[in-house]
């Protein structure tokens, strides 16, 4: 199938390009500012299907709007038109619009025109036509101080510059790229439409925030380095923003540097913590160091040896009764501490033991549950 986008450079179509690069059956035909007229005429006469996401939205000159959105938009309109005069080669339209489209002001009154040529179009010569109208997208790739205030806020939060916030409980409506580009390929791909009251087609999820949660979330996202504590970024708007403020760091942000506490014994380092899941960490031991050595109440531990020979020993704290196991890192065994059993951990191999530890409770050095009691 060959699909054609316009607005191929722009920060939706750089994502759509790049997920449908991933598949075998689709050749994607670029259109982007630097191409001509005819370059489009060609790239219509071959397309199977069209993606406009052109459009103007930040032009030095106003006028710009019109030439850039309705009248660009005409001219597909026109190609498309043209070539659905052939039986069979009525080629479906997906096309980016703007929640800005109500607004009353140049820019939205390009947007409604375009809307009405690619409506047109579909009614015309009865083609499938799926406008979107889309709220603030955000996701990676964008561009700051352009496509939207995430874009922003991320690129300087990201870089230590200040963030504008005029009225921190403005309400926001966001989607996120990846999920845009779902539905688009979804359509694509034969899926049936699922048009609004007013017959514009939708993308879900659509977050809801403000101006001031989305600068604390993203604030929150760059001190993680410091404290170590990660916020929720497994699903949500949490993940897509994390997601998002990730891809703003610049390739010498990739890294970073946690404390590592070292004495005779090894090291111990910190990795990453949770506000009500735990942390990660991991140590070393010399051979023939044992760690350990104590007791808890409610604390938990997993522990996985990654490298080295490792003998774990428990004794319950009122029976008495003992165990003993070997773990090697060579096969994948997790240990876990029982609350109520003191337990060490000693390095009996000849090099050196390296463990990963989970907690499941971020230590507390007021409440630390941990009470020395050497097997």
């Amino acid at each position: 199938m060959r699909v054609l986008i316009t607005g191929a450079n722009g920060f939706i179509g750089r994502n759509l390009r790049q997920h449908l690069a991933e598949r075998a059956d689709v050749e994607v035909l670029p259109i982007t500012r630097d191409a001509s007229d005819e370059d489009l005429a060609t790239s219509v006469s071959r397309a199977d299907f069209v993606f406009h996401l052109a459009g103007v939205n930040r032009p030095k000159d106003p006028a710009e709007f019109h030439e850039g959105n309705a009248g660009f938009t005409g001219r597909l309109c026109e190609l498309l038109a043209q070539k659905s005069g052939d039986p069979g080669v009525g080629v479906p339209v997906v096309f980016s619009s703007s929640i800005q489209a109500v607004q009353d002001n140049p820019y939205g009154q390009s947007k409604r025109d375009a809307e009405a040529a690619v409506f047109s179009l579909g009614t015309g010569c009865s083609l499938p036509v799926h406008v979107f109208r889309l709220p603030n997208v955000f996701g990676k790739w964008s561009r700051p101080n352009y496509n939207s205030v995430v874009a922003t806020f991320c690129h300087n939060i990201a870089r230590g510059l200040p963030v504008q916030i005029n009225d921190s409980a403005a309400p926001m409506n966001l989607v996120y790229v990846d999920d845009v580009v779902r539905r688009f390929i979804e359509l694509l791909d034969g899926a049936a439409p699922n048009p609004d009251s007013e017959g514009f087609e939708q993308v879900q999820p659509v977050y809801h925030t403000t101006v001031g949660e989305l600068a604390e979330s993203i604030r929150a996202f760059r001190d993680t380095r410091e404290t170590l504590v990660t916020e929720r970024v497994g699903r949500g708007l949490t993940r897509a923003l994390h997601s998002t403020y990730l891809s703003f760091l610049r390739p010498e942000q990739f890294s970073y540097t946690v404390p590592q506490h070292g004495d005779s014994r090894g090291v111990f380092v910190e990795m990453l913590k949770t506000p009500d899941c735990g942390q990660f960490s991991y140590f070393t031991a010399h051979p023939g160091i044992t760690r350990g050595g104590h007791y808890h109440h409610t604390k938990t531990e997993k522990f996985l040896v990654i490298k080295g020979t490792a003998r774990f020993k428990f004794r319950h704290m009122q029976t008495g009764e003992e165990y003993a196991l070997i773990t090697r890192g060579e096969k994948a065994e997790i240990v876990e501490t029982v609350p109520g059993w003191t337990h060490d951990i000693t390095n009996i191999g000849e090099s050196e033991l390296v463990c990963m530890l989970w907690a499941n409770e971020i230590f507390d050095r007021e409440n630390p549950d941990t009470y020395a009691c050497p097997l």
